[in-house]
């Protein structure tokens, strides 16, 4: 299977061919919003208008929708509103951090990307976010050269992957369309950059090189939980839409579905 094109819809398709950019919606709550798009019925809330099961909410996203940035809105309200009423301060991930040697932003973008068992979508992490994980990583700013528009272009970096990932999901998923009619969403995901798949060792045998990240993503078709495995490529300089990198996107070997899904999409790409 070819990197570059990594979901069954790309059969055929030309390497080059421009992938077509999903417009962001305003978060909820902005005045923006004139309507509302109706929900899928496999995934409304049940009539007992329970609210959402947060249990398994990742910590970053609980708060997240209170960092969007409203297009309509000033940048003065916005960091006034970032401010939690209970101790009058920032949440701890939005801190800056000692010695941080510029201040950075503290808004979110909304993705494309539904979240599972709720009416929203996943929120990207902010600029100061990022930069306070990559301080928990072990990394230090003082033994890089960097400034804050950097930290700009690696967030817009970093988005701009996850929708890829997220639209090349969508074609292997476009095979499931009939059993799950409403579309797929996001339960989880986590990154296993060491880890290397089996189809990434045997590339690098063949002289190929290892991606320098992976990560592991499980969906929900519709009450069925999907595992993806996405391979991370160097490719080359970065465009003007922030994508410099080759994603290898294909459903795990999980079950008999997943194996006949690779099966026919290997076919299609061979006789294609």
């Amino acid at each position: 299977m070819g990197l570059a094109a990594s979901g069954p819809a790309a059969a055929g398709q030309p390497a080059g061919a421009p992938r077509q950019q999903q417009a962001a919606s305003p978060p909820p709550k902005c005045p923006m919003h004139r309507e509302k798009a109706s929900g899928c019925p496999m995934h409304m809330k049940t009539p007992d208008h329970r609210t959402e099961n947060t249990d398994n909410v990742p910590a970053h996203q609980e708060r997240a929708y209170e960092f969007v940035a409203c297009p309509v809105k000033s940048g003065a309200s916005q960091v006034k509103d970032d401010i939690d009423p209970s101790n009058m301060m920032p949440p701890p991930n939005q801190q800056p951090s000692p010695d941080q040697p510029f201040p950075l932003s503290t808004v979110r973008e909304e993705s494309s990307i539904p979240r599972a068992h709720s009416d929203k979508k996943w929120v990207y992490p902010s600029e100061q976010m990022f930069w306070n994980a990559m301080l928990r990583k072990g990394w230090r700013w003082k033994d890089d050269d960097i400034t804050s528009d950097d930290m700009t272009n690696i967030i817009k970096i970093h988005n701009q992957n996850n929708e890829q990932a997220w639209k090349e999901i969508l074609k292997w998923e476009a095979l499931h369309a009939v059993e799950c009619p409403c579309g797929p969403s996001l339960m989880r995901f986590g990154g296993k950059a060491k880890e290397y798949s089996p189809r990434a060792r045997i590339r690098s045998w063949m002289g190929y090189e290892l991606p320098f990240d992976r990560h592991d993503w499980i969906v929900d078709r519709c009450g069925k939980e999907v595992r993806y495995v996405i391979d991370y490529y160097d490719g080359g300089a970065v465009d003007k839409n922030y994508q410099f990198t080759i994603l290898d996107v294909r459903p795990a070997f999980d079950s008999l579905s997943a194996v006949w899904d690779r099966m026919k999409v290997a076919w299609w790409r061979w006789t294609s």
